[in-house]
């Protein structure tokens, strides 16, 4: 069996030079929301010592002097953009499992291209993609995905690969190990990189050569399959690659907040927001828990920070449950809040955890009544695909209707009711920012 794992070289940062090409080998950082903290670097930035969640107002400060080009994220771009990659590695093979928005495993011993010269296969399609979509991608191929995934970091990294790495034999998958910091593995956290270190283990080869059974009892069951992986053994099934254990949504308000109906109004939207992406990797949730704390950057006034948690009766996934969860472990954070003279909020999220799949729940009798709660997965189900036809937003859980704008009248959404005062056009999802060629 062979995989390939096809990786966005630098999303973000890719996304905005494909439409904006002045921005080709310039240092280019992406913003969180509300414009907050890098969350993404080209390899000019990279090079420079920009670190990734560096604060936006100290990045003048940290680098005097010096041209950095500093964006808005612009999320419905990056995800078009996504969407667009992946329908080309559809047409490449049809088993096609999506890791991440840039990243994407391929089956090849089923496809078209069966005993075909992987390596050119790969540099073809890396070109095709990048000619069709403007986005760079690069390609590993091996007999696992752990070691498909560490060979794509070299077709990243050495301009050699001509964006595709085929480790084939067995001496070159040892000579990869033998270049790999075992700290960059697929599978391997920071805990454990820190405790193979301390025992001399460096490289992905020197992890390689661990009994088996001192990996096993070091790091479980998981770390002995990235072990076998490494080693050549295909043993992670591509239908039991990890669900999200854990989703949130999360934002830095343009202003400070006080008031429980404006507070309650951004929470729906965080909560609506983690019961989508629930929806689109086919889990239900167990626990609803809202965070609010205040701005750690004004000094001259008192911090304060909290969380509650809801559990479930049952997992839900309804953009209805979530709320309703939502705002109960919020109003229990505001009857906290107020005993201590109600302070200014800078920031609130949701996380929903305890994920299923959502053909394995158990009922409860204590949930709401069956029939209400399959019409509220289909009242969902019904606003996904209004949304994916007209746009992000073009219907949604009136909790999270924000003010309206005045300009239009109509209530803003959730990604025009933050700070972006630097982001880009959604060049490829609204007729109005489409690129005007004269």
């Amino acid at each position: 069996m062979l995989y390939a794992l096809v990786d966005c070289d630098n999303c973000y940062v890719s996304c905005e030079r494909v439409f904006n090409p002045s921005l080709e080998g310039k240092a280019v950082v992406v913003l969180s929301n509300n414009d907050g903290c890098v969350v993404a670097r080209s390899p000019e930035a990279k090079a420079m010592g920009v670190p990734e969640g560096l604060p936006f107002f100290q990045l003048a400060e940290r680098f005097p002097g010096k041209e950095i080009h500093a964006l808005s994220s612009n999320y419905t771009l990056y995800g078009d953009m996504s969407r667009r990659v992946m329908s080309i590695l559809r047409q490449s093979a049809p088993d096609i499992f999506i890791y991440s928005i840039d990243e994407a495993f391929l089956s090849l011993d089923d496809s078209p291209y069966v005993n075909v010269d992987y390596k050119a296969w790969g540099e073809e399609l890396a070109a095709r993609v990048r000619r069709w979509t403007g986005m760079p991608v690069s390609i590993g191929i091996a007999s696992t995905k752990t070691l498909a995934k560490l060979a794509s970091k070299f077709a990243k990294r050495y301009p050699g690969y001509r964006k595709c790495c085929f480790i084939q034999t067995d001496d070159q998958r040892e000579k990869a190990l033998s270049l790999f910091p075992v700290e960059d593995v697929w599978g391997i956290g920071r805990r454990h990189a820190t405790r193979l270190a301390a025992t001399g283990v460096k490289t992905a080869l020197d992890f390689t050569r661990l009994p088996a059974a001192v990996v096993q009892k070091t790091m479980t069951i998981t770390g002995l399959r990235t072990w076998m992986e490494l080693r050549g053994r295909d043993c992670i099934s591509l239908d039991l690659l990890p669900r999200k254990q854990t989703i949130c949504t999360s934002r830095s308000f343009p202003r400070m907040l006080s008031s429980r109906d404006d507070l309650a109004v951004a929470v729906a939207g965080f909560a609506a927001r983690c019961a989508q992406k629930l929806r689109r990797q086919k889990s239900m949730a167990q626990m609803v828990t809202v965070f609010m704390s205040t701005n750690p950057f004004r000094e001259e006034l008192d911090q304060f920070s909290l969380s509650r948690s809801v559990s479930l009766p049952a997992p839900a996934q309804s953009d209805t449950e979530i709320v309703r969860a939502a705002h109960e472990a919020m109003d229990a954070c505001m009857e906290i809040a107020s005993r201590r003279g109600l302070p200014l909020w800078k920031r609130a999220g949701v996380v929903v955890s305890g994920i299923v799949a959502d053909s394995e729940i158990q009922t409860s009798f204590l949930d709401i009544p069956p029939v209400l709660k399959k019409k509220f997965q289909q009242l969902s189900a019904v606003a996904d695909r209004i949304n994916a036809r007209l746009g992000d937003e073009s219907i949604q859980v009136a909790a999270a209707l924000r003010a309206s704008d005045p300009a239009t009248g109509k209530a803003l959404t959730f990604r025009n009711s933050i700070l972006h005062d630097r982001r880009s056009p959604f060049y490829t999802t609204d007729i109005r920012d489409i690129i005007k060629v004269e």
